[in-house]
């Protein structure tokens, strides 16, 4: 259910109701009985749930497999210079 803010013509007075969205909406000040005007509100921000959405994430997968390319390519190399020693002898 969301939070709707009025505001009275006369008084001015700012006030906050936590209303159903098929409630009618306020049309009397409680303070001085004066009609209200309903107010556009900034509404709530966006709700990221589950994974994917926060850069921590995917921290360890990208430095897992950053380092298993680093080792594979390590091992190739030396399996290649063991190949050429090999050879060489």
């Amino acid at each position: 259910m969301p939070t709707y803010q009025y505001k009275c013509k006369e008084c001015g007075y700012l006030f906050e109701v936590f209303q159903s969205m098929s409630a009618e909406p306020i049309k009397i000040c409680p303070k001085c009985k004066a009609p209200v005007k309903r107010l556009i509100g900034p509404g709530s921000g966006p709700i990221f749930k589950g994974t994917g959405f926060y850069q921590t994430d995917y921290k360890n997968k990208e430095t897992s497999s950053s380092s298993k390319g680093t080792t594979s390519s390590t091992k190739e190399t030396t399996s290649s210079a063991k190949e050429i020693t090999k050879n060489s002898s």
